[in-house]
């Protein structure tokens, strides 16, 4: 079975959605079923099918996250002894020489990268290739484009 890493962050994040789930969304929709359940014939009540559906749905979202959470390792970038090399969970800001501007991203596990929050996966082209760098060193990411080309400006651990 495969870990999952996440960052300190991103675990709250998991457990809060999983407390969600149970907590308010799982009774918000038995409610829901059972209101439906009260309005008679069920072959073709709308409010019951979709609630059902919307049922099977959170179930499957406990699942998946009970499941990830039980094999994921945390990681605290801030306890590594990563003597400013990049590391998972650092943030490195890079000197994109393409664009001629700067970038920031955070190193993550597959569950937490999102591009549109500046995480990107360890496991992504980006990731591997920023691995054990440091402030001053040249990185070459192979892209379909063609070769990117940034500099290590700056790491930090949050």
């Amino acid at each position: 079975m495969d870990r999952f890493l996440l960052t300190v962050t991103g675990a709250e994040r998991l457990h809060a959605e999983l407390k969600n789930l149970k907590s308010v969304q799982r009774p918000k929709v038995i409610a829901a079923i059972a209101e439906a359940r009260s309005h008679g014939d069920l072959s073709e009540n709308a409010e019951y099918d979709a609630a059902k559906e919307q049922q099977a749905f959170i179930e499957g979202r406990i699942a998946e996250l009970n499941s990830q959470l039980s094999i994921a390792e945390v990681i605290d970038p801030t306890k590594l002894n990563a003597n400013g090399k990049v590391v998972f969970g650092a943030y490195v800001t890079l000197f994109d020489e393409q664009k001629e501007k700067e970038v920031t991203y955070q190193l993550v596990g597959n569950l937490e990268a999102d591009l549109a929050k500046s995480q990107i996966s360890l496991s992504s082209p980006m990731g591997k290739a920023l691995i054990a760098k440091q402030s001053g060193d040249e990185v070459i990411v192979k892209a379909p484009a063609g070769d990117q080309v940034y500099e290590v400006l700056s790491v930090r651990y949050q």
